[in-house]
């Protein structure tokens, strides 16, 4: 048993390397040209014409980054980590769920109100209604995912998660961060703009 749980831990380990590092080397792939005679298949691309990763395969990376260092901050016992790991991903989820479903309810609102002289304050109030009754439903999904999670790990374990729960979301500002400063740097300058 314990064999097979360190063998998962490996493989996945393993996985969460290869989603890391494969999409620098395709970007070296890219960078370097096809070889003579090949035709490569193009996805999305960057400004500067390599090709982009997908949001999703981003969060993939993040998720696989955030259970890492929960396993490592945690330190879970080997039979801990079965039934640690579906109830991260089910925490995960709820809060991705709920800010994607409130991300579109935002979109939503700001559409309604871009001019004054054409709003529809039924829709509007309907729409706050939305945005509140999603708040309340969310934090209660989202604390029953919390609470779940807590069942398999012990009280040091829980507090250990909280102040883990913080670092992630600083180190996912300091991410956004630094991409959008790599962003800025790496735009080429037009001299005609002051």
């Amino acid at each position: 048993m314990r064999n097979r749980l360190l063998r998962a831990r490996w493989l996945l380990s393993a996985i969460v390397v290869a989603a890391a590092i494969g999409p620098l080397a395709a970007s070296a792939a890219a960078q370097a040209g096809p070889p003579d005679g090949a035709r490569r298949q193009e996805g999305p691309r960057n400004p500067e014409g390599l090709p982009g990763i997908a949001p999703a395969e981003i969060q993939r990376m993040l998720d696989g980054y955030e259970l890492m260092q929960a396993q490592q901050m945690l330190q879970l016992e080997d039979e801990q980590f079965p039934k640690f790991l579906p109830r991260l991903r089910a925490l995960q989820d709820a809060r991705r769920r709920a800010q994607m479903q409130r991300i579109r309810l935002i979109r939503e609102l700001r559409r309604m109100t871009q001019s004054r002289s054409t709003l529809d304050e039924a829709r509007i109030k309907d729409s706050l209604k939305t945005l509140d009754d999603l708040d309340a439903r969310s934090a209660v999904e989202i604390r029953q995912a919390r609470e779940a999670l807590d069942q398999v790990l012990d009280l040091y374990q829980q507090a250990r998660f909280r102040l883990f729960e913080a670092m992630m979301e600083q180190r996912k500002v300091e991410l956004v961060m630094r991409a959008r400063q790599a962003n800025r740097q790496n735009r080429p300058q037009n001299p005609s703009i002051p």
